[in-house]
């Protein structure tokens, strides 16, 4: 049984051309859900192309679009926070603009957050690596297992994959933990969990389907910048920004 009120919230730069097949897909697969609600809010980050209009067309025919905008290219983090606390849903979804995790993956995330009673369910590559069907690059697939190893060391949380686009909170979660989010880059998807662990929030991570799509956006600086913003996170917590 699918949860009854949720917002999908996809962060959007530069999105113009995957766009379209993103939206169709997604309110395709909510047109046989059964909910009381249902909401897909964008975040256009900034975006130099026609993201913005391409959903201002998607709106005029789908009135559970919003486009929501940043004031500038603010990051992928400022993008997913904006939206979830802008968002009404019960539960809100982020999902990366490209669907890497298909959109009927969210049922997985569902189940175990009913199951277990969880506040905040994830989606990850590295539980089960057969349900990657196409991978990264050799280069950024052993960067990301890097990243993990020294992400465990610095935090001591202890997922196995925190950069999964594809995370759900529950209302009262995401309340506490975007309001306290620091990092607008690539490292906002730990600080997230690590505020949720400060927190006492229950989270699960699931392993889910996932394809690498060509076209991302993570540049060999961002990569670089997340390992510094693990630092970062350590920091936030001594002056006390996560209580």
């Amino acid at each position: 049984m699918a949860l009854d009120s949720l917002s999908i919230i996809i962060p959007a730069y530069n999105e113009e051309q995957r766009l379209p097949a993103t939206l169709d897909r997604i309110l395709e697969y909510l047109d046989g859900a059964r909910r009381s609600f249902v909401e897909i809010l964008v975040v256009d980050d900034g975006s130099k192309d026609g993201t913005a209009e391409v959903v201002r067309r998607y709106q005029a025919h789908s009135p559970a679009i919003r486009l929501l905008s940043n004031p500038g290219n603010r990051g992928k983090g400022y993008a997913v926070r904006h939206g979830m606390l802008e968002a009404k849903g019960e539960w809100r979804l982020f999902t990366d603009s490209d669907l890497s995790a298909p959109i009927e993956e969210i049922e997985k995330l569902e189940k175990a957050a009913r199951e277990q009673n969880a506040v905040v369910t994830f989606g990850s590559r590295a539980l089960d690596r057969s349900l990657v069907s196409v991978h990264q690059p050799r280069a950024r697939e052993l960067s990301g297992r890097l990243f993990n190893v020294v992400m465990r060391l610095v935090t001591g949380l202890p997922h196995r994959d925190t950069q999964c686009g594809f995370k759900l909170f529950h209302r009262s979660a995401a309340g506490k933990i975007f309001r306290l989010q620091q990092l607008d880059g690539f490292g906002f998807d730990v600080e997230d969990l690590f505020i949720a662990w400060r927190q006492g929030l229950k989270a699960v991570e699931v392993p889910v389907r996932w394809a690498n799509v060509e076209g991302t956006r993570v540049s060999t600086l961002s990569g670089l910048r997340a390992f510094t913003d693990l630092l970062l996170v350590r920091w936030n917590q001594l002056r006390g920004l996560y209580r």
